[in-house]
């Protein structure tokens, strides 16, 4: 009855649904551009709704859409210098029998695509010159971007949507490049987290953007970045394993929901908080840096989050009353703090000193904070929130003064977000500071 007779089937309804996404998004954002990328390798059954999508808005806006393929060219020979653009052929060929033909056409290889390359792609695949550009394997991502411009891919993007170019200065860009191939010494950085074991693998993906932000923080001081991945667990089994992260110039412990592996993490926060150790901690790093400091430096041995034990007597870090009703109700959506919040940041702080502003905007993804009742007995024995809302009710950041630690910060929110490889976030790149001068 909802439908009121209308024909409802999977194509086109849902195709017309991911189209519709795309256009609120690029609107909310006020973009000049949206890049969307659909996963997979051309034929999937997967990502065949996504095909459609893609095929009816390019049919809708044929002028306002560019479909660029990214396709893998293997070599042969002993020494991987005969590239075969065959296996590029047959993906066209795939996507032609969906509706879909590329614009473009990036060829990843481990070498740059030679000119005879170019030209049999380009021919094969019925696209003008210019249209295939050289991806090849480099050292560091952030040399892509380089590499595209000497083919001029921004020059070809803005030719085929008709938009006019903007001042084209890459100088920035290609100087982080010479920076990154150039750096000899390193900073080393653990970071404890519960995300990484799956049988054989590491999952570093889990934590992406706190590694880029470090990685932007550490070539921002010329540093290459020496990161290992340290299982919270371990520290679990064996107190004596903490005597490695004597070892590290700095510890962060990202985000994370659950109660697998905290009394490991909040042991390696006493640790990095006794030895002087430049601690960084993110969402519930901060929390669990609140619990700890409750425990062994207020005294409350039972201090928690209601988020693993909902009995403890001294719910240092809790739901907000407003948030506890949308629980009940199962609204779960309804207790997070999601997107970007002020915070206010007071003066004279290690907070402070890496923003050199007052008023912040950060963004967020959590469901508990640390509980007000008992910020007085913080403040007391000298633990300082030196970032709040404007209305001072919610913990933003938490750290000790500069003349007893020389880094040991956490935030509510998670600023990894804000990192970009050009502009690193004032907090890493502090806690990058911290960790060189280690």
């Amino acid at each position: 009855m909802q439908y009121g007779g209308r024909q409802v089937e999977v194509v086109p309804r849902i195709p017309l649904e991911v189209i519709e996404r795309i256009d609120s998004a690029a609107k909310k954002e006020k973009a000049d551009v949206a890049v969307v990328e659909i996963g997979g390798t051309v034929g999937e059954y997967e990502n065949l709704l996504f095909l459609e999508a893609i095929r009816l808005l390019k049919l809708k806006k044929p002028n306002d859409v560019i479909l660029v393929l990214v396709s893998f060219i293997p070599a042969l020979g002993a020494g991987g210098t005969e590239l075969k653009t065959k296996p590029t052929q047959h993906a066209v060929r795939n996507l032609n029998a969906v509706g879909i033909h590329p614009d473009i056409i990036l060829g990843r290889a481990h070498v740059p695509l030679d000119k005879k390359r170019k030209e049999k792609i380009q021919f094969m695949c019925s696209l003008e010159e210019g249209d295939v550009i050289s991806a090849p394997n480099v050292e560091s991502v952030y040399e892509v971007p380089v590499n595209f411009e000497k083919d001029n891919l921004g020059e070809r993007i803005l030719k085929k949507l008709s938009l006019r170019p903007k001042v084209k200065n890459m100088q920035d860009w290609a100087r982080l490049v010479e920076i990154i191939r150039a750096i000899k010494r390193g900073v080393k950085i653990g970071i404890v987290g519960k995300y990484f074991g799956s049988g054989n693998f590491v999952l570093t993906d889990s934590y992406i953007s706190v590694l880029e932000a470090i990685k932007h923080a550490a070539y921002y001081w010329k540093r290459k970045p020496e990161i290992e991945w340290l299982d919270s667990g371990d520290y679990e089994k064996s107190l004596a394993k903490l005597k490695e992260l004597k070892n590290f110039d700095g510890i962060v412990i990202p985000g994370g929901f659950g109660s697998r592996g905290v009394e490991g993490k909040i042991k390696v926060i006493e640790f990095c908080r006794k030895n002087k150790i430049p601690y960084l901690g993110l969402c519930y790093g901060m929390q669990l840096m609140v619990i700890e400091f409750a425990r062994n430096v207020c005294g409350l041995k039972d201090a928690h989050t209601t988020e693993i034990d909902k009995e403890t007597k001294n719910p240092v870090v809790d739901i907000m009353p407003e948030q506890k009703k949308n629980l009940v109700d199962k609204n779960y959506g309804a207790t997070m703090r999601l997107g970007a919040y002020p915070a206010a940041i007071a003066m004279r702080t290690q907070a402070f000193a890496a923003y050199k502003k007052h008023l912040i905007s950060e963004r967020h993804r959590h469901r508990w904070e640390v509980n007000p009742e008992y910020i007085e007995l913080f403040e007391k024995n000298g633990l300082v929130f030196s970032g709040k809302s404007p209305d001072g009710r919610l913990m933003e950041i938490a750290e000790l003064p500069a003349k007893t630690h020389p880094f040991f910060i956490g935030t509510q929110f998670h600023p990894e977000f804000k990192s970009r490889p050009l502009a690193p976030h004032p907090l890493f790149r502090e806690f990058a500071k911290a960790a060189i001068s280690r």
